[in-house]
């Protein structure tokens, strides 16, 4: 089984590189999953650290690639303590203007990929009455995501789908914890097209504190933490009071293209 700080570290290293929003971080021993070949240089790093790190790279937007890491992870014959689940990606623009094939593929990887691993591990934890799940959802879940539509839907999804199943698994062994960042310095925005707009071009906090904020969170036991600076948290809180025809134009404002030279 990992110690605290082997976990912690791991779940580090995998919000400090660049494609953050791609990772998919699991901890088994210690496991570490991308689609890109970024993953086995983060491996090593982490092993240098003297930690027993495994990597692998796949496509999480397909079934395929899930269920090729749920075979390394039961080729290991080793129980999975820790699942973080942080694979995703944004689309930005005016939904009518952006390619069907890509608003596809980011449903396949921040939704369907997600609940497809939960449900292939989740049965084996509930077994051993131990386990914890990190989900990598966003304080974009509280609001309609005016020029990032399926971006924030999905990470509604995703913490409706984790909050649900935390109840399920009440007094199972088994938790299950909501990580909502704010804006992050890492290359999402860019990947998303992003880079002209308010928030895509604005200030963001540090992934190493947002990892600390969301282990400690996985370890207590946490429904959720909205992580990352107090504005993070302010515009969580306001977000459920103000009605959704006002947090989309606000929305607005921050994600339009364009709005960065404004």
């Amino acid at each position: 089984m990992l110690t605290t700080d082997e976990l912690r570290s791991v779940i580090k290293q995998a919000w400090r590189d660049d494609d953050v929003c791609t990772r998919f971080c699991v901890v088994r021993g210690e496991c570490g999953l991308a689609e890109d070949a970024g993953i086995a240089e983060a491996a090593q790093r982490l092993s240098a650290a003297g930690a027993n790190v495994e990597s692998l790279q796949a496509d999480l937007s397909k079934a395929d690639g899930v269920e090729a890491l749920y075979d390394r992870i039961q080729s290991a014959n080793r129980p999975l303590d820790a699942l973080a689940l942080n694979a995703g990606v944004g689309v930005g623009g005016a939904f009518a203007d952006t390619e069907l094939e890509a608003q596809i593929n980011l449903i396949d990887l921040n939704v369907i990929s997600p609940v497809h691993l939960t449900h292939r591990v989740i049965k084996d934890m509930i077994a051993r009455r131990q386990g914890r799940i990190l989900f990598t959802s966003s304080i974009a879940a509280t609001m309609p995501g005016t020029f990032s539509a399926t971006y924030n839907a999905s990470k509604s999804f995703l913490k409706s789908f984790a909050e649900a199943i935390r109840n399920e698994l009440k007094d199972s062994g088994v938790t299950v914890t909501v990580l909502m960042p704010g804006p992050t310095d890492t290359n999402f925005f860019h990947r998303a097209g992003n880079d002209d707009t308010k928030v895509g071009s604005g200030r963001k906090d540090d992934p190493a504190e947002v990892a600390r904020e969301g282990f400690e969170a996985l370890i207590a036991g946490k429904d959720h933490v909205v992580a990352g600076s107090f504005s993070n948290k302010l515009q969580a809180t306001v977000a459920h009071i103000l009605p959704d025809t006002v947090n989309a134009e606000l929305h607005r404002k921050q994600a339009e293209p364009g709005s960065g030279d404004r």
